[in-house]
């Protein structure tokens, strides 16, 4: 089936220029408008420098705070995808106690606020639980070589306990609003799905992994590619309690360079960028599941 190709009109004509106008208004306040002495200069140096053992670039502050957000939003995206699925497929079954798990999980998490369950986790979890776990102690008693490879993955030793402590509270913060994307997918297909299903002999099992959840996935790929960039976003809220990612970063160059603005751009753009290449990727994906199932 062909689409027709929409011709602009005069009022997405005039609605285009209103925006390019308000765009162009901004501008011109923010570069002329105040009375701000812009330093572009320094932000190149924040983002790479020169290692004085090897003499190669590498990545400077800003940067390695950009590459501890992908770090922190990764796990936490993990995390919360985990929790969402078997808190999701709680909320649907039929013993009570496994729907009120579910349903006591999503009420108690959405209606915390994450500045507070960041707290509680850092000075609860991760003083009296984390340590149980000896984490921090196998970071620290493991080899160079090995600190290396856990540090790309994760973070250094000594910043381990509070970097775990902000993917507990990234993942489960936004695994209750997954756990609410995946009960509402797997309800939304037909009875009759099932019931069909049912008469071929399948199991429960079965139904949901080769029946049920391919078509869910459908449905709920939007709204979960939604919560994927909340996921991005509200890991600047962990730098309050120290983690070094991109925001924690931006925050210390500000105020060792007074440059308010032109850092405040930079984290904007390069979280932009993340945002924008995972909302593509998600609509690559999307076009290719509605061919499959065609």
């Amino acid at each position: 089936m062909q689409h027709e190709t929409r011709r602009l009109t005069p009022l997405d004509w005039l609605a285009i220029l209103m925006v390019v106008g308000f765009a162009a208004f901004l501008t011109y306040r923010l570069f002329y408008g105040l009375n701000y002495k812009w330093n572009w200069a320094i932000i190149p140096t924040y983002m790479f420098r020169i290692d004085q053992e090897t003499g190669r670039w590498t990545a400077n502050v800003l940067l390695e705070g950009f590459f501890t957000t992908i770090r922190l939003s990764i796990w936490g995206m993990l995390l919360a995808t985990f929790m969402g699925v078997v808190m999701g497929l709680m909320r649907i079954a039929k013993r009570l106690v496994l729907k009120l798990i579910g349903l006591s999980y999503v009420e108690l998490i959405r209606n915390t606020p994450p500045l507070v369950l960041i707290f509680i986790f850092y000075y609860f979890v991760s003083d009296q639980l984390l340590p149980l776990l000896g984490i921090e102690d196998f970071y620290r008693a493991a080899g160079p070589e090995l600190q290396d490879k856990l540090a790309f993955f994760t973070a250094r030793p000594e910043l381990i306990t509070p970097f775990l402590s902000g993917v507990l509270t990234i993942g489960l913060f936004q695994g209750a609003y997954i756990t609410e994307i995946v009960r509402a997918g797997i309800q939304s297909i037909d009875i009759g799905q099932w019931e069909a299903s049912s008469a071929q002999g399948l199991s429960k099992f079965q139904q949901m992994r080769h029946i049920i959840l391919p078509q869910a996935t459908r449905i709920m790929l939007p709204p979960l590619a939604n919560e994927f960039i909340n996921t991005i976003k509200y890991s600047s809220i962990v730098s309050i309690i120290s983690i070094q990612e991109l925001t924690f970063q931006g925050m210390q160059v500000m105020a060792s360079t007074q440059a308010t603005i032109e850092i405040w751009l930079t984290i904007t753009i390069m979280y932009l960028l993340v945002c924008l290449g995972l909302s593509l990727l998600v609509g690559k994906l999307e076009q290719k599941l509605a061919t499959a199932y065609k």
